[in-house]
């Protein structure tokens, strides 16, 4: 498949969808971004083709804004369906130019088949500077892993590797974050669902005073097996 300079590719029993942030046909909201669906109001906007900054010439800009507090945004991007895959890699590039303003960034792997979905939800929080990892029964837990050093006007490289089990739960694996890996080695049971799908997701989180901020995505890829 090609969109644009956007292609998905096969080798064997794995796929990789590679320049995620290029499509268009991206999906967005900002009130069911927050706590059960039901947060507050932000003003959001997804900007493509972005050269600067940029890793290969041709980011995203995506922007959070407005007047309430601690406030949601969150974008994510349909691949289609594939029940037959387990396992996930989330590899992306982000840039911020004022970090600090930042509540949370998240970035999510979501797939769902015979009424389950598989929620591998992640975010870097300004709080605790550790990664929170999404468990359907207890929603977010810490990692235990830091996610501090997300420094202003820096490309970041963050990789997440995911599995769907045998066993039917959601295995937190790996993370890596500017070649420092971590191991997670976490599961959770699944929510209900009914769709039938596999998508990215990119969330942004304003703060107390909710300062206008941007997050630029650059090769964004998801690879599964």
């Amino acid at each position: 498949m090609t969109v644009g300079s956007t292609s998905s590719g096969d080798t064997g029993s794995t796929k990789t969808f590679s320049n995620i942030d290029e499509m268009s046909a991206w999906t967005s909201c900002t009130v069911c971004a927050g706590a059960n669906g039901s947060g507050s109001v932000a003003t959001l906007s997804q900007t493509l083709n972005i050269s600067s900054p940029s890793m290969d010439g041709n980011s995203t800009k995506f922007h959070i804004g407005g007047s309430t507090p601690y406030s949601n945004a969150l974008w994510w991007k349909q691949l289609g369906a594939n029940s037959g895959v387990r396992h996930f890699v989330y590899d992306v590039y982000f840039y911020l130019k004022n970090p600090s303003v930042a509540q949370a960034l998240e970035f999510d792997v979501n797939q769902s088949l015979n009424g389950k979905k598989y929620i591998f939800g992640t975010e870097c929080v300004k709080s605790t500077h550790t990664w929170k990892i999404y468990s359907a029964a207890q929603k977010w837990l810490d990692s235990g892993v830091s996610c501090s050093g997300i420094t202003a006007y820096t490309w970041h490289h963050l990789t997440w590797e995911f599995e769907r089990t045998t066993g039917g739960n959601v295995s937190f694996i790996a993370v890596t974050l500017n070649g420092v890996k971590h191991y997670i080695n976490k599961s959770y049971a699944p929510k209900d669902g009914t769709a039938n799908e596999i998508n990215v997701a990119f969330q942004m989180d304003g703060d107390g005073n909710m300062t206008d901020y941007d997050t630029w995505l650059d090769k964004v890829k998801l690879t599964y097996w």
